[in-house]
């Protein structure tokens, strides 16, 4: 990092400077410092949170995912107790694997301010490091769909076998066949519930007033490849699209995106959702189970690990493979690594068009 222009980082309308320094090792990782850069509220009133008054100084609470917790404590307590000694505060943490809130006690307001801006900006830091847990889909798995699917599978097997790295393995579960909208960290309950009611506030505000309450109509049609080389193709994907060319669903799919972003939920990857339903991926050649990565957190090292294929005679003699029209009546928030009684991914919330 080029320590004359530091990473800048927005947390609650304010700017910090991240500062990278080398320790010994939590966890054997480096160990992010921050100060606060323009808008800095070190050492005066913040109002991105409360402060409260006591009979012994001020306190703030914070809630955190138990998950997080050892980020803060860092490698025999040496974090907390740095933040501790450097912000002349005392920061109480619930124990491992309880849920509950992080209490900043001090004597000086613009103490207590200092650790809570902080530790709001080591946990920004850290969350983007978490594999992400759930993902917002469209479940394209209904039986047409799926049969359509197997139908080409077993044509590209047929017809495509010989081609290097062209083998069973690399096809999509029929029964997860879905459209990614976005990836999520959520690591409580009280996230999730956050996620869903998110959801619901969406349908109120602008999901409604596009379908008008109905299902959306697509067609699955057509195959195209993610990189730059269809000899070396790692994700093969199915094209998804309106049956009546509008652009409902690419609006639907942004807005949604949008909201969950600017509310911390979700981070921002990508200008517009890219609308496609994976079909071949090299990931599943390893884990059968394994979910298409578009976190480029969990994504980093999986690239280097994979044996592409090549994916030219398929794209020539399958691009416009015809898998189906399908009714699409709610956005999910699946749970990553899961399976439900059909076969697609657990739901922990839904928005339902009617």
């Amino acid at each position: 990092m080029d320590v004359l222009r530091p990473t800048l980082i927005r947390i609650g309308g304010r700017i910090y400077r991240k500062n990278l320094i080398q320790e010994q090792a939590y966890q054997e990782e480096e160990e992010d410092d921050f100060c606060a850069g323009p808008g800095d509220c070190a050492d005066e009133p913040c109002d991105a949170f409360v402060v409260e008054e006591t009979e012994k100084g001020f306190q703030c609470r914070v809630e955190v995912p138990s998950p997080l917790y050892k980020y803060i404590i860092g490698k025999k307590g040496e974090t907390k107790k740095r933040l501790e000694t450097e912000t002349r505060t005392s920061i109480s943490i619930p124990k491992p694997g309880v849920e509950g809130e992080i209490v900043i006690t001090g004597q000086h307001r613009s103490g207590v301010v200092s650790a809570r801006t902080r530790i709001d900006v080591l946990l920004d830091s850290f969350r983007k490091k978490q594999p992400f847990t759930h993902f917002l889909s469209f479940a394209l798995n209904q039986p047409a769909i799926q049969e359509k699917f197997l139908q080409f599978k077993e044509e590209v097997l047929e017809k495509c076998s010989k081609d290097h790295g062209v083998s069973s393995s690399l096809f999509q579960n029929p029964a997860k066949l879905h459209l990614t909208l976005g990836t999520l960290v959520l690591l409580n309950e009280q996230e999730i519930q956050k996620a869903r009611d998110l959801l619901q506030r969406c349908k109120e505000d602008f999901v409604d007033q596009i379908t008008g309450g109905k299902p959306l109509t697509v067609e699955v049609a057509g195959v195209e490849y993610m990189n730059d080389d269809p000899a070396t193709t790692d994700v093969l994907y199915a094209q998804v699209h309106m049956k009546d060319g509008s652009d409902k669903l690419q609006v639907i799919a942004d807005q949604l995106v949008e909201r969950f972003v600017a509310s911390g939920l979700m981070l921002k990857e990508w200008n517009r959702v890219k609308l496609h339903a994976t079909v071949m991926n090299t990931l599943f050649r390893k884990d059968p189970g394994a979910e298409e990565r578009n976190s480029t957190v969990t994504g980093k090292s999986s690239f280097k690990e994979r044996e592409s294929f090549d994916g030219r005679n398929i794209l020539k003699l399958f691009e416009n493979f015809y898998f189906g029209e399908v009714q699409l009546d709610s956005v999910r928030l699946s749970q990553r690594f899961s399976t439900d009684a059909s076969g697609y991914y657990a739901t922990s919330g839904q928005l339902n068009f009617s």
